[in-house]
């Protein structure tokens, strides 16, 4: 493991959009840290909200890092804010878990995509979270981890968290979903979330889409874990979402070796978009939301 230090703008931007700093809800705190150092460092006004509108826009398909940010902008102590950030995601995410047991069978089969441990949220987790909470509960899951390409943040990370807090775990290929649903028996399927729009559509890593048609086709409920901060109540479907397009590079190279050939185009979307039909639930720091989508999720934006 490597530490890295962001002290300015261009560093703290340069983090985020390198994925040394990922999962929307932890790009939500590092950013809020990020905005108090800065105003704590940039006296001129104008040249802070300037750093502070680079860092905002760092991550435009992840809401929780603009939510955070605003929120930091629009206190009297950015750096108490940024604690209070810090301090609720941890309690949040402890209750994400909690609430997600009730959808865990003892020795359900889980598959899961991408990273959504306390790497990703700085705290505990959120679909790797409820996942923890069911080993610690003595429910004994046997998980699934799509390595997730292109970056693998699922084999180098998500596998890495959920061994380590002893969870019989089995690292699998992206493209290995379907046969693995139908061979092993998959009894549900956990993803975590960049952002969620008000009719229940979902941006999350790419793959993720795919997964929910895999799910449906062979009767899998499909689950959500969030906080209530991941949902953007300000836009009304999907396609509302932004969606961030990554380096050719990535597809093209593995491990910095370039694999296709030197003249080959490469498709590199970060996320994709998963169709409210086809999520059989969210779990969220105050409970299981299920459809309607158009009555829960508002419900949902009442909630402090």
């Amino acid at each position: 493991m490597r530490y890295v230090r962001a002290q300015t703008a261009d560093e703290i931007v340069e983090a985020i959009r390198s994925l040394a700093v990922r999962g929307a809800p932890c790009i939500g705190v590092f950013g809020a840290y990020g905005v108090a150092l800065l105003r704590a460092t940039i006296a001129d006004d104008e040249a802070f909200m300037e750093a502070a509108r680079r860092v905002r826009a760092a991550r435009p398909t992840a809401v929780n890092l603009a939510w955070a940010v605003d929120r930091v902008l629009g206190a009297s102590n950015p750096l108490d804010a940024a604690r209070k950030i810090h301090e609720e995601q941890i309690a949040i995410d402890e209750a994400i878990g909690m609430h997600g047991l009730e959808l865990v069978a003892k020795g359900a089969r889980i598959l899961t995509h991408c990273n959504t441990g306390p790497l990703a949220t700085a705290g505990g987790g959120t679909a790797a979270g409820v996942i923890i909470a069911a080993q610690r509960g003595g429910k004994k899951p046997r998980v699934f981890v799509d390595e997730t390409r292109p970056l693998l943040q699922g084999s180098r990370l998500n596998y890495l968290e959920l061994r380590d807090a002893g969870v019989d775990v089995t690292l699998i290929v992206d493209s290995a979903a379907a046969i693995t649903m139908r061979e092993r028996q998959v009894d549900l399927v956990i993803v975590g979330a960049d952002r969620i729009a008000r009719n229940g559509d979902v941006a999350n890593k790419i793959g993720t889409y795919g997964l929910a048609i895999l799910a449906a086709h062979h009767g899998i409920p499909f689950y959500v874990a969030a906080p209530r901060s991941t949902f953007d109540f300000s836009i009304g479907s999907g396609n509302e979402i932004p969606i961030e397009e990554r380096a050719q590079e990535e597809v093209a190279s593995y491990a910095g070796t370039r694999a296709a050939p030197s003249d080959a185009a490469a498709y590199n979307p970060a996320f994709d978009v998963t169709p409210a039909h086809l999520v059989t639930a969210f779990v969220t720091e105050y409970g299981i939301l299920r459809p309607p989508y158009g009555e829960s999720i508002p419900d949902l934006e009442l909630r402090r």
